[in-house]
């Protein structure tokens, strides 16, 4: 396929980013107050999140990828409404299911564990806010190995345990690496739903949105620029990763 065909998306993609590069007052680049502390929540609550997506999301995805039949649609069914539901919702659904008047989170109240407004509110949003696009990925990734290759593994002799660790994983570990990044940046970049369920500790998104509201828009660009440093090097390294891995097997 002729490359320039992809120029119409590189160009669309690009153009606001280059863009930033002109505005960005450079000369007076500088964090605003409470932005540092914006970074440390981001960073620490979303590898928090990350690690939460992945240990919830591995077991569902494979099961999803080898499911039949009704269970498996209605598995679907509850991974693709948290998609289709925009994150300003998603935040109130969580408030009404969690909150303290919610009969949920009175009980979770009384036992101290409280989710509203602290740091584990927080990782919560960023799970919430991940973990179907996680599950949506990492489910191809599996789904994309025959499964004759599983029955191999048992007939020689290999445990459950030992085909998932020897086999399923490394076969889908690039696919897995492009899941864990999405995950990534949905967590780090969630807005919505930690707006409204977890406005408190501020995240980087929030710390933006209360920026711009407070200073203008010239407060942000610093926290923006800040935001994709972060962000973009986990992705940049699972892509990277993926493609050596690919590559590799396909030599």
């Amino acid at each position: 396929m002729a490359r320039w065909l992809m120029l119409p998306a590189l160009l669309l993609l690009a153009v606001p980013f280059v863009t930033l590069l002109g505005i960005t007052p450079w000369r007076h680049f500088r964090l605003a107050w409470g932005d540092d502390g914006a970074i440390a929540v981001s960073v620490g609550l979303g590898l928090v999140a990350i690690l939460l997506v992945v240990a919830l999301g591995l077991p569902t995805a494979l099961w999803l990828s080898r499911a039949q039949g009704r269970r498996r649609w209605l598995v679907e069914l509850l991974v693709t409404i948290p998609l289709l539901t925009p994150p300003l919702a998603m935040g109130i659904v969580l408030v009404s299911s969690y909150g303290p008047y919610s009969p949920l989170g009175s009980l979770l109240s009384r036992a101290g564990v409280a989710l509203v407004n602290n740091p584990a509110a927080f990782v919560v949003a960023q799970v919430y806010g991940a973990l179907p696009y996680f599950i949506t990925s990492a489910r191809s990734a599996f789904a994309g190995i025959p499964l004759t290759v599983d029955e191999a593994g048992r007939i020689l002799g290999a445990t459950a345990w030992q085909r998932l660790i020897h086999l399923t994983l490394p076969l889908a570990a690039p696919g897995l690496a492009a899941a864990v990044a999405i995950a990534w940046v949905r967590a780090v970049g969630e807005f919505g739903i930690v707006m409204i369920f977890a406005y408190f500790p501020q995240g980087i998104p929030v710390k933006l949105y209360v920026n711009l509201q407070n200073d203008g828009v010239d407060a942000v660009y610093a926290l923006v620029w800040l935001l994709l440093a972060i962000a973009l090097p986990l992705p940049l390294l699972c892509f990277g990763w993926a493609a050596k891995k690919n590559a590799h097997g396909d030599a």
